[in-house]
């Protein structure tokens, strides 16, 4: 019979440094593990630098037309919603579309939220907003992940519910910043 020695300073297996150490190598490839929220995933996004003269001539401008932009925060009869092209975007969007001005923020009223982080359901206030303007079209920009789905959702029932008829359109952008076609 055999006998084996352990040694009294040997470490005692550490399940969550065995992950950590996991998820650095990971991390380190490019991967990710998938547990959880798929929103709340890291990815490493590999991009390639534009030269900075490129950067100098595209000299961008703030289209952001009002304040506040928070749907939380902003009035529910403000001056600027009357005859308003209403943007209600994801939090994440404008960081993810590098010419979210442009494309979005412009010629728009501009409402951001994020449904995960913020814990609530925007459709009633949104459906105030609606009911008591003169809204003219409704934009949402949201994320590909499932947690946009909220805020989407959200604006659905705040349509129905303002018993109004309005032009609406969803746009998703991928966390790499390109739209998902639909």
């Amino acid at each position: 019979m055999k006998s084996i020695r352990i040694s009294a300073t040997a470490a005692a297996y550490d399940e969550q440094a065995v992950m950590e150490n996991k998820q650095r190598k990971m991390w380190k490839e490019g991967m990710t593990l998938s547990f959880g929220c798929p929103g709340s995933q890291s990815r490493n996004i590999q991009r390639q630098d534009v030269p900075a003269v490129e950067t100098l001539q595209a000299q961008q401008t703030s289209r952001l037309s009002q304040w506040p932009v928070q749907i939380k925060l902003v009035p529910v009869n403000a001056p600027y919603f009357d005859g308003a092209r209403l943007l209600i975007a994801a939090d994440c969007t404008a960081y993810a579309y590098a010419a979210f001005h442009e494309r979005f923020i412009k010629g728009h009223i501009t409402l951001v939220g994020c449904p995960k982080l913020d814990g609530v359901d925007y459709s009633e206030k949104l459906t105030e907003i609606i009911r008591e303007n003169d809204i003219k079209s409704v934009t949402v920009v949201r994320m590909e992940v499932p947690c946009c789905g909220g805020l989407e959702m959200a604006v659905k029932k705040a349509l129905q519910q303002s018993g109004k008829f309005i032009p609406w359109q969803v746009v998703t952008v991928t966390v790499d910043g390109q739209f998902v076609e639909e």
